[in-house]
């Protein structure tokens, strides 16, 4: 007997979950079909229905944030409590202890944390569970204008626009990286996660002439010493997320939905 599909619901629809609403619909992730988008705006083109989230939560079985650290603040634990499981793409929200800790508490739907635009987090998964680390750092560098803020004043912002040669414009502890630049910075978080803390130390750079954004994650301990470099393409349609993400978010779903195996 052929398994049922299990129904996904999109939580957005800009440059990462349009991208996954349309590959789910298109058939390409085995064992899911595409029951809806929830956004609060209309969604010209969609190839499901808009739905509200009391919708998608009597009609999916799994839902898929794409919309940011606000959306996974104010919807995680409904989902999660009605049953529903949830993978997650903005990870910086989890640096709250708060949020972090009524998700970790809710159920009976679960949480799944998609790896993004970067790679190695099993290895740094592992080392952390063994041993632990003497030192874990990101290097992150992008193009100037994805990295301007709301919070920084007009001098900071027109410094990091006009800048000719590479800066650092923040040093210090992830958690603190992710609430600042709260669209740029899920990778932080990721690593954060990966190794249970959230004091990693994070470096952001700005680079005029990068051509590619760079994640440079470094860790020592006692079970290795291991140095990940990761050079994306930038979206084409948002610049402060890479192109590889969306199809990082349907690596992940193609694995909870379970139709198939692979490397996990």
């Amino acid at each position: 007997m052929k398994p049922v599909a299990r129904k996904i619901g999109i939580i957005g629809h800009g440059a990462i979950g349009a991208r996954v609403a349309a590959d789910v619909a298109a058939g390409k992730v085995a064992g899911a079909s595409l029951e809806g988008i929830v956004s609060r705006s209309p969604v010209p083109n969609a190839p499901a229905p808009r739905l509200d989230m009391a919708e998608a939560l009597d009609r999916c079985d799994v839902l898929v944030e794409c919309a940011g650290q606000q959306a996974l603040a104010e919807h995680g634990e409904a989902v999660l409590s009605a049953g529903v499981d949830l993978l997650a793409t903005s990870l910086g929200a989890l640096a709250d202890p708060d949020l972090s800790g009524r998700l970790s508490a809710a159920g009976p739907g679960r949480l799944f944390l998609t790896s993004g635009s970067i790679g190695g987090l099993d290895l740094l998964a592992s080392g952390a569970r063994a041993t632990g680390y003497d030192a874990v750092k990101i290097t992150t560098t992008k193009l100037p204008a994805s990295l301007v803020q709301p919070w920084m004043d007009e001098k900071e912002a027109d410094r990091i626009r006009n800048t000719a040669v590479p800066l650092e414009i923040y040093q210090g502890p992830a958690d603190q990286a992710t609430r600042l630049f709260p669209k740029s910075l899920n990778v932080a978080a990721a690593v954060a996660l990966a190794v249970a803390d959230w004091g990693v130390d994070v470096s952001v750079r700005v680079d005029p002439t990068a051509r590619l954004t760079t994640h440079v994650i470094e860790a020592a301990g006692n079970s290795g010493t291991y140095r990940f470099e990761i050079c994306n393409q930038v979206s084409p349609q948002n610049p402060r997320t890479s192109g590889i993400v969306p199809f990082a978010v349907l690596r992940s779903l193609e694995l909870i939905v379970g139709a198939r195996g692979g490397i996990i």
